[in-house]
């Protein structure tokens, strides 16, 4: 069961994160020159510590959100920034 969660979430937040304005700054800094292995270490720290922020909240709103208003509040939000972008409003 432990095992199925780490390969879910594994899956999910490294398929989000292909192709995002992360991964393109991190080739940017690379491609000026910047040390690899340390641009490698600065945004895998980075990357960790957002998850941390991302698991902390999101232990602290399910005690006091039921977990389907989570997902549905999730959901809407994704949708409205959605569209706030194709909008050219954020």
């Amino acid at each position: 069961m432990l095992l199925k969660v780490f390969f879910t979430t594994f899956a999910l937040v490294f398929l989000a994160e292909l192709g995002d304005k992360t991964q393109l700054a991190t080739m940017l800094l690379v491609s000026q020159g910047q040390s690899p292995k340390m641009v490698f270490l600065g945004a895998a720290s980075a990357l960790v510590l957002s998850s941390l922020l991302g698991v902390i909240a999101g232990g602290w709103l399910l005690r006091i959100f039921p977990a389907n208003a989570l997902q549905t509040g999730a959901g809407v939000a994704f949708i409205v920034i959605g569209a706030l972008l194709l909008l050219g409003k954020f």
